[in-house]
């Protein structure tokens, strides 16, 4: 839980000031109580702590807690290491039994104290479901994080889309088994139970095989489970105003299918539905945030399993489309999916800009890593307007290119098209890319490829734990609030 204070009172048990280096060497605590501003002044005065970056000093306060943290010289400080900074402090033993702290930042400003948030609510979240708790676990979601700051309503924005954040986070984090597509359209149903703006269309196995989406069909006939095609029409605009399409990605379980992924590979494929959850998360935040456009929120659900009925490597297999697709690699699966929910969402909506945000390609992970999303688009001004989001949110991306070349690399000679490179190695992020291309005709489209910031498979990835990361919804709620 967050709220804001109007001014330093340090009546909580414990209090957090952040200090750059330069306000270590002449800083004005006036406005602080006298007690505070005694101890503090002294230790400065003493040159114990002088902000260097990460260097954190607890003082006894009267009854409180102060622990100052050191942000480094002000000029070389990023918003990104302020939260790394920040929540390595929240999470440090100092506040490990304390369930309310009092935060005062360097600078009450948009983008220092939305960095804060972050690193409160992004950076304390953890997925323990199944971990037996002790009696004495203060948990970090339970924390209250009194931050002074004074513009509260625009905070409080802040606040919703880092819960939001979170709530994709629980999405991708249960198991596999849980979040099986009808799973996610009941989530989906919850979000928007009596919601006005909102008309919902969910399209299940009968209706699939009835609308021909014969490429959903294929990825899904391993499992036992339903396919689902969910899309959430929000009506937050004008009338008439065309709709701007978010498109996920939402393989609930990837093994690969008949060219099974080695051990080592699979064990987080849970998260192969990360796509889904960021268009879930970010509806979410739509809602909350009463955002006034005309948005749909789509997404295709379908697990890619193995049995005797699994679709096979050479097949080939026409979509909703029409176009006919020639099965390279079954491990290929998600371009598939969303081939067939992009050319639905087109053909029935017609949406002036369309964005699908997927785990789609290793490739992406060996090209770029784990911190950067890539970026494909046909349209350099949808292209520069998702950047422009990326780095207003830390939701990273870096665009690659797409160009005519790279249709001949997925030419078929049995079908219209194949999904994998026939150029096997190279530029998979792009040719997957350039699969998605060929679905979406004249309409202005970009791809999100966030096979390697979607997760953390370890201990922490910059202000990320271990498990999903939430990946797009910061992003995409900016881009359809600006856009």
């Amino acid at each position: 839980m967050i709220s804001f204070l109007p001014r330093a009172s340090f009546e909580k048990p414990a209090a957090l000031v952040l200090l750059t280096s330069g306000q270590a060497a002449a800083a004005d605590f006036s406005s602080w109580p006298r007690d505070v501003a005694a101890v503090v002044s002294a230790l400065l005065a003493s040159k114990k702590f002088d902000g260097s970056k990460g260097e954190i000093f607890p003082l006894l306060a009267g009854k409180s807690l102060v622990v100052l943290l050191g942000l480094g010289k002000d000029e070389e400080l990023t918003l990104p290491a302020l939260r790394v900074l920040v929540r390595r402090a929240l999470l440090s033993s100092f506040f490990k039994k304390m369930a309310d702290i009092e935060l005062i930042p360097h600078r009450d400003c948009g983008d220092v104290v939305n960095a804060l948030i972050d690193a409160h609510v992004i950076g304390g979240y953890a997925w323990k479901k199944y971990i037996t708790r002790k009696k004495d676990d203060t948990t970090v979601e339970h924390r209250h994080l009194h931050i002074v700051a004074q513009r509260q309503r625009e905070y409080a924005q802040a606040v919703a889309v880092a819960q939001a954040v979170n709530f994709a986070r629980d999405l991708v984090n249960e198991n596999a088994d849980v979040t099986t597509a009808e799973y996610l359209e009941k989530a989906v149903r919850a979000l928007v139970r009596g919601k006005k703006l909102i008309t919902l269309d969910v399209l299940g196995r009968k209706e699939l095989v009835a609308g021909k989406f014969g490429l959903i069909l294929a990825v899904n006939k391993g499992s036992s489970k339903e396919p689902r095609l969910v899309v959430a029409r929000y009506n937050g605009g004008r009338k008439g105003e065309p709709y701007v399409a978010l498109v996920g990605k939402g393989l609930t379980f990837d093994s690969g299918g008949l060219n099974l992924k080695p051990s080592g590979s699979m064990e987080t494929m849970r998260s192969d539905m990360s796509g889904a959850a960021a268009v879930i998360g970010t509806l979410r935040a739509a809602l909350e945030l009463g955002i006034k456009k005309n948005i749909i929120f789509a997404f295709g659900a379908a697990e890619n399993a193995i049995d005797a009925d699994a679709y096979k490597p050479g097949d080939v297999i026409v979509g909703y489309s029409g176009k006919s697709v020639e099965v390279g690699n079954t491990d290929a699966e998600g371009r598939l999916v969303l081939a067939d929910i992009m050319a639905y969402v087109i053909a029935k909506h017609k949406p002036a800009r369309l964005v699908d945000i997927a785990t789609l390609t290793g490739a992406c992970v060996v090209g770029l890593g784990y911190d950067y999303a890539g970026l494909m688009s046909n349209n350099d001004v949808l292209a520069e307007a998702l950047l422009a989001s990326a780095a207003a949110t830390d939701d990273r991306a870096w665009r690659l290119p797409l160009y005519p070349e790279l249709k001949d690399m997925i030419k078929s000679k049995i079908a219209d098209i194949k999904n994998i490179s026939n150029q096997k190695g190279s530029a998979g992020s792009m040719t997957g890319a350039e699969f998605l291309h060929q679905f979406v005709g004249e309409t202005p489209w970009a791809h999100l490829d966030i096979a390697g910031t979607a997760f953390v498979d370890g201990d922490n990835r910059m202000y990320f734990g271990h498990g999903a990361t939430g990946y797009g919804v910061r992003l995409l709620t900016d881009f359809i609030g600006k856009n």
